[in-house]
């Protein structure tokens, strides 16, 4: 996936993000619900980033860009930050 198809990705789960908490906000989801969704949403969006990371570092090593491959959530989410 290029930049662009990252950025839509990000942008669309951002506005899930919002939806969920207006949803719980007004009491339209269920909390556990919600919740649930809200880890799946949170480590898609940590894959994300980490994706467009390493772009960025094959594209500094002269290497190619659409190299890069997502990460598993386990290992995204288990870095250091």
């Amino acid at each position: 996936m290029d930049e662009k198809g990252v950025f839509t990705q990000i942008n669309a789960l951002v506005a899930e993000e919002h939806e969920l908490r207006a949803k719980r906000a007004a009491g339209e989801v269920d909390p556990e619900t919600e919740l649930e969704r809200l880890r799946h949403v949170e480590e898609s969006l940590d894959q994300c980033w980490d994706l467009l990371r390493r772009r960025e570092a094959l594209r500094d090593a002269g290497l190619d860009p659409d190299e890069a491959k997502a990460a598993a959530v386990g290992q995204v989410e288990g870095y250091i930050q």
